[in-house]
């Protein structure tokens, strides 16, 4: 029975659909709950008191849904509260900095990483302290780009705003001759083909998402949790507020359409 709980994914908005998007391709027969707080995002402009005590809630909701791991879609919450989680809850749990630190050291061929996430993962220095521990003779270079959060959630994905933001948010990696630049947050992907364009093809992006699910396959494996299931997984999604913009959103992004969004109450979260 222990095989067939869930896993739990969770993030303050639609950016965890990048991370559940990767999961489905890593690990097609197991059945996912996912929980966006989408009343209260931005996370990555929040304290790192709130942005802990948002965290704690967020797994505590998704633990009544009996999961058997829970992963962190959150770079923001990775970034501050992923030791709180885990002295709190006794599954495996996995954030998002440590494999997408992991995967960008491997990439970079000139030493040169660039990192953009919100204002709350930059300033805590998440990656580059991860990367650093990994190999100290690569230089990083961080910068927050608070707008695409907001950007990805009103789905301008290919909009002009949007490029001349990104232009002016990544110019300086551009100059600094970056070979390998970190999706720092999951909503960035969703954003890539942007990022890309103003970037160069030479650069290549990471996206932590893919790491993360790789992250998650090998925990399921350490721990024999793997589903036993022939059939393909399901999903099913719980929201803080506006269930039919994510609705809409994340069926643009996942292509393929949901049954149903489920909206809870934000008192319930903090009971």
């Amino acid at each position: 029975m222990e095989k067939e709980k869930p896993i739990g994914v969770f993030d303050s908005g639609i950016g965890g659909l990048t991370v559940v998007k990767r999961i489905v391709s890593y690990l097609p027969r197991e059945d996912i709950v996912y929980f966006g707080d989408t009343a209260r995002v931005p996370y990555g402009s929040k304290s790192n008191d709130t942005v802990i005590e948002y965290g704690l809630q967020d797994a505590k909701f998704l633990m009544h849904k009996n999961i058997k791991a829970l992963v962190v879609a959150c770079n923001t919450v990775s970034s501050v509260a992923l030791n709180s989680l885990k002295n709190n809850f006794d599954i495996p749990i996995i954030g998002m900095i440590e494999p997408g630190a992991k995967m960008a050291s491997l990439e970079t061929i000139n030493k040169r990483i660039g990192v953009i996430g919100t204002r709350s993962t930059i300033s805590n220095q998440a990656y580059s302290k991860k990367i650093k521990i990994i190999d100290p003779t690569i230089h990083v270079f961080e910068r927050a780009c608070p707008l695409f959060v907001p950007l990805a959630e009103e789905g301008w994905i290919n909009h002009k705003a949007t490029y001349e933001i990104a232009g002016e948010y990544l110019k300086e990696f551009i100059k600094i001759g970056v070979d390998t630049l970190v999706l720092g947050c999951t909503h960035y992907p969703i954003l890539s083909e942007v990022i890309q364009n103003i970037v160069g093809k030479d650069v290549k992006l990471i996206d932590s998402g893919i790491a993360a699910a790789e992250s998650v396959k090998e925990e399921l494996d350490r721990y024999n949790l793997n589903s036993n299931k022939s059939s393909q997984g399901n999903q099913s999604f719980y929201v803080s507020d506006i269930p039919m913009k994510f609705k809409e959103l994340a069926e643009l992004f996942l292509g393929k359409s949901i049954s149903e969004v489920q909206k809870i109450e934000i008192e319930s979260l903090t009971r």
